[in-house]
């Protein structure tokens, strides 16, 4: 049964809402690989119904875009493939890539993780989304331009019949997404997949870029695939969840249900290990051990078996069917003991998988009578803009970091947030950079970096060490993971005997053993090189870590070991952190003392539960209100602050407060009052003891 609708002017026939649009049975997907066949996908099966949206979830390599993929046919070659994709009556598998060229873009729409990838660089915005229409719609050229004017205003892009001729490296991340949910709805699909999309984005893009996925498919009716490992994504948008292990649903139902109750110990171990923003005490995240099985030679039984807590000789020996956890219900999972859990005398979910004890801080003086281990005063780093390729004039400055002022006592984390662009790398590297030219000053464990030679440098290099973001990167692929650990203890001058002592002593302490020093990086998995990556900075006893986005590449459940792992290390060695990232449920779990910035400026600072209890910056409030929690119904009870537009250029930063342009409260402002904040650049104004903000209007708001 279907009905007519219009789209953007365009007439078309949908299913009707709740009829089944995609259906999905015992799909398999493999891949010939050099240790064997790799069974990426084996046996998947879910129905997609008009108008509501499915969240595919799980860790790297359980399956969830090998599906996707699947179903917009746009495996390689080698790939075997069996099963059935259906787009209404249509069977997709097996159709030649021509007439599958005809149904990707028109009933099935995508939207990819990377849209600076997706998009081509060589064309303007507007020239690829002219284009995606007319390929499937019989429009002149100038019905298909004055389309896409219409699709770029309905997906929120600013002055679209300025931005329609950029470039894609002219958008920023935030509105490239926006261009791509808008070439993915130009045809009125009936389908839309979303394949991560909002992985790469600042927590506020987010927020913008799940508001227009939203309005999209109220405007097209179309069913939304989505493929994602945030929960708190997961919880805002889907109606319907599949979780993913190995290449199979583990568990399916209603988001209400699996968060409430799940009954997939992989399942309530992924719920337990994430960070939330509303957490009460500070405690121990809940990590699942181990990691997922080969795809190439997968062992008998259940994949999970080997990391699950509850699992018994059966699950060692028979692999279990997707049932549902009551007669007639949606809510089905493969589990032996689905049955016993939450159930009167049987496994109770509560403490399912073992959360290590909170690592006790010793107790000691005051946070003002403990010795300054870092001190940044006014550090400020602007860059000449410069135009013309033979005779180079300036013809501007970038100003990265504008005058920037905070300080690190012993044995606390202080973490900087803010979207990208905000000056967070900008300031550590001009920390890490000892030797680097700067106005302002940093004095690290009281020597100010600017008054040292060359040997004070050296010197105090041993007392400050960094952890990157992506462990595989920083670490040299073609050195075992002993002479990885053994390099700064060289340069050092430490001799053999004590490097040799030493490597073991760093593998045990990062929860790794010493006959892994002969490993290479390939053979570990993320977290695994993660902690490889802290081991190397622990090797020379620094009294400060800065930590740059050290767990943002990481799935959550692995994400929560490396975050039990930092704690642990704080309590046990006295070390101070200066922690650089965006995720706030990390950083509510994580940091002592937290300072937000916006444009090169702190703008508000204080200790962690006073700023996020009560945020008194507008900036900070939207922070806080864009992250999603794992929580389906809190999610839709809470009160959302969207901010508009984009973060302005560092080259160009607004007169008067900085924020202004993108302020909610701003434009409720009356004139006389919105007048200071075009004119006058707010001081940090003290709010309590440990918490300032540097608004005009300062005022606490609960936004959690």
């Amino acid at each position: 049964m279907t009905h007519p609708t219009a789209v953007l002017g365009v007439p078309t026939s949908r299913p009707a809402a709740g009829s089944p649009v995609l259906t999905v049975s015992d799909l398999r997907v493999s891949f010939p690989g050099e240790a064997g066949r790799v069974h990426a996908v084996r046996g998947v099966d879910f129905t997609l119904h008009a108008g509501e949206t499915l969240a595919v979830v799980g860790e790297s390599g359980s399956g969830k875009s090998v599906t996707a993929t699947a179903v917009l046919g746009l495996l390689p070659d080698d790939a075997e493939v069996s099963g059935s994709v259906r787009l209404g009556d249509r069977e997709l598998l097996g159709l030649s890539d021509r007439r599958m060229s005809a149904i990707r873009g028109r009933d099935i729409g995508m939207v990819f993780q990377d849209p600076l990838s997706a998009l081509t660089p060589v064309f303007s915005v507007g020239t690829q989304l002219v284009e995606a229409l007319r390929i499937h719609q019989d429009l002149t050229a100038a019905q298909a331009r004055e389309r896409a004017l219409e699709l770029l205003d309905l997906v929120g892009i600013p002055d679209p019949r300025r931005r329609v001729d950029a470039f894609p490296h002219e958008f920023s991340g935030g509105m490239r997404q926006r261009a791509m949910i808008a070439m993915a709805i130009a045809n009125d699909p009936e389908v839309i997949i979303a394949d991560e999309p909002t992985t790469a984005l600042d927590v506020t893009i987010q927020a913008q870029v799940l508001e227009v996925l939203r309005k999209a498919q109220e405007v097209t009716g179309a069913a939304i695939l989505m493929i994602t490992h945030d929960l708190g994504v997961v919880a805002g948008m889907a109606d319907r969840v599949v979780v993913m292990y190995a290449g199979k649903p583990v568990e399916t139902g209603t988001a209400d249900e699996l968060f409430a109750t799940p009954r997939m110990p992989y399942t309530i171990g992924l719920l337990g290990s994430v960070p939330r923003l509303d957490a009460g005490d500070r405690t121990a995240l809940t990590p699942i051990e181990g990691t997922p099985p080969s795809m190439v030679d997968l062992p008998a039984g259940c994949p999970f078996a080997a990391r699950c807590p509850v699992a018994v000789d059966r699950c060692r020996t028979e692999e279990p069917a997707l049932r549902a956890v009551t007669t007639g219900a949606a809510h089905a999972t493969a589990c032996h003991r689905a049955q016993e859990i939450d159930a009167p005398g049987g496994i109770p979910s509560p403490g399912m998988f073992p959360t290590p004890a909170s690592p006790r801080r010793p107790g000691g003086l005051p946070r003002a009578e403990r010795p300054e281990v870092l001190r940044v005063t006014n550090l400020t780093k602007h860059f000449p803009l410069l135009r013309g390729s033979v005779f180079k004039h300036r013809v501007g400055t970038v100003r990265a970091v504008d005058g920037v002022d905070f300080d690190i006592r012993e044995g606390e984390t202080l973490a900087l947030v803010g979207e990208s662009g905000c000056g967070k790398t900008t300031t550590m590297l001009q920390i890490l950079d000892l030797a680097g030219r700067r106005a302002g000053s940093v004095a690290v464990l009281g020597k100010d970096v600017g008054r040292l030679d060359g040997r004070g440098r050296r010197e105090l290099r041993r007392d400050l060490q960094v952890v990157f973001q992506d462990p595989m990167a920083s670490l040299d692929s073609r050195m075992p993971v002993g002479d990885i650990l053994a390099e700064p203890l060289r340069t050092h001058g430490w001799d053999r005997a004590r490097i040799a002592g030493r490597v073991p002593e760093l593998l045990r302490l990062v929860g790794l053993l010493p006959e892994h020093a002969e490993r290479y990086p390939a053979e570990f998995s993320g977290g695994q090189r993660q902690r490889i990556g802290i081991a190397r900075a622990l090797a020379l006893d620094p009294k400060l870590i800065v930590l740059d986005e050290p767990v943002s590449a990481l799935d959550v459940s692995i994400q929560a070991g490396v975050i039990n792992l930092l704690d642990e290390l704080q309590a046990e060695l006295g070390l101070s952190y200066l922690f650089i990232a965006h995720d706030l449920s990390v950083i509510r779990h994580i940091a002592d003392r937290v300072a937000v910035m916006y444009l090169g400026r702190i703008v508000e600072a204080g200790d962690v539960e006073d700023v996020f209890a009560r945020p008194a910056h507008p900036y900070t409030q939207a922070l806080l209100s864009a992250v999603p929690l794992p929580d389906p119904r809190k999610e839709r009870q809470r009160r959302r602050i969207i901010l508009q537009g984009d973060l302005p250029s560092p080259a160009d930063t607004p007169s008067g407060c900085r924020f202004r342009t993108r302020c909610p409260k701003y434009r409720d402002l009356a004139p006389a009052e919105s007048g200071r904040c075009d004119t006058e650049d707010p001081a940090a104004g003290v709010l309590g003891e440990d918490h300032s903000a540097a608004c005009h209007f300062a005022a606490a708001l609960e936004v959690l």
